[in-house]
């Protein structure tokens, strides 16, 4: 049995219950290191803290539940099949117990689902958010950071080939295609999300929506984008000014990069995370920007883009060798323009190591 495995088995042994049913891709990836999209189907891992696991899945999936090492009993089943009667007959184990706990992630588990789970068990049976449990993934070994770090070297490229694409009268459509060839053409089969390249004003919306807006001379462009590279994530962003920059933008990016850098400087073993949020804060503020700087400093980066821990001002959980996560200070003045600076970065013993390493020099591309 592997060590991720048997840290969920001490986990339910140290919380006196008797199962866990998991049922999110990226869970039953970083346990079994089998991968699906079951779509509507239903995938679902059963560990218990003294016997062996199962895995429920698609029949037509079993093939490479094998194929990626899984060594333990599989529940295969066909489209036109009902699964829980199968999953109640290997659950016939707990009958013997009297009112059995079984930890779910309630965030995932639908209401119907968990319906049928419970018809499952014996009648006294609980369920419990398995929300502890999934704070496992938290702190990486050196196999996951030796994979973020090469995911992260796609993420750098992928901005590379954005800068080099952009010309006069290009839309924000047109880079985002350039940029998903170039990095197909690397091998990266999926994002992680949508890849972001905004202009201009636009870059003034955190969260903006590419689009057919032309490129001029002057404008802001805004870079956000990520690979999924051997079933772990990257996210980069970076800004950049087509032709030249205004004092007013410039003036801004500084203090972004000044906001990054702080934080940073806070991303040390021992450090409750809500000090790396209020260090990039703290310099935003007094820049007389602190309107302007509407979310988090970051969040947690694995098997998931976006996963535990939430890094933000109220969260005073401390920060351990091997967590991984993003810094991404930005400024937005709506209908003028922004700036954001993200980086993913491993706490070591040492301090912070970024994975992302694209430069970060205030960059003005020739519009010629």
């Amino acid at each position: 049995m592997n060590a991720r495995l048997r840290k969920v088995q001490t986990w339910l042994r140290d919380k006196n219950l008797d199962a866990a049913c998991l049922t999110t891709r990226a869970n039953i990836f970083y346990l079994t290191q089998f991968d699906c999209d079951p779509h509507e189907r239903l995938l679902a891992l059963f560990v218990f803290p003294d016997l062996d696991p199962f895995l429920v899945c698609p029949q037509m999936e079993t093939a490479r539940v094998r194929q990626a090492g899984w060594s333990y009993p599989v529940i295969g089943y066909g489209d036109a099949d009902n699964p829980w009667p199968m999953i109640e007959e290997q659950l016939s184990v707990l009958d013997k117990r009297s009112a059995p706990c079984i930890a779910v992630e309630s965030d995932h588990l639908s209401f119907e689902r968990a319906q049928s789970l419970q018809r499952c068990l014996p009648a006294q049976a609980q369920l419990i958010n398995a929300e502890g449990l999934l704070q496992l993934r938290a702190v990486k070994d050196s196999d996951e950071i030796q994979v973020l770090e090469e995911a992260a070297a796609l993420a750098d490229y992928g901005i590379e080939a954005g800068i080099q694409a952009l010309r006069e009268g290009c839309t924000e459509m047109e880079i985002v295609a350039e940029i998903e060839y170039a990095l197909k053409k690397k091998g990266v089969r999926e994002m992680p999300f949508s890849t972001m390249v905004l202009f201009g004003e636009k870059t003034g919306d955190p969260h903006g929506t590419p689009g057919f807006r032309p490129l001029q001379r002057g404008d802001g462009v805004l870079f956000d984008l990520g690979v999924v590279h051997n079933g772990y994530c990257s996210d980069i962003t970076r800004t950049v000014f087509f032709g030249e920059a205004t004092e007013e933008m410039k003036k801004i990016y500084e203090t972004v990069l000044k906001a990054q850098e702080s934080a940073l400087a806070r991303c040390q073993p021992g450090v409750p995370i809500a000090e790396v949020d209020l260090a990039a804060r703290r310099v935003i503020e007094e820049a007389g920007y602190g309107p302007y700087f509407p979310h988090r400093i970051g969040h947690g980066l694995g098997v998931e883009v976006h996963e535990y821990p939430s890094m933000h001002q109220n969260n005073n959980t401390l920060l351990q060798t091997g967590m991984t996560f993003t810094v991404e200070p930005g400024i937005y003045i709506p209908e003028i323009g922004g700036i954001r600076i993200e980086d993913d970065v491993v706490v070591s013993p040492g301090g912070p190591r970024l994975l992302t390493r694209f430069s970060k020099e205030l960059r003005v591309v020739d519009a010629s």
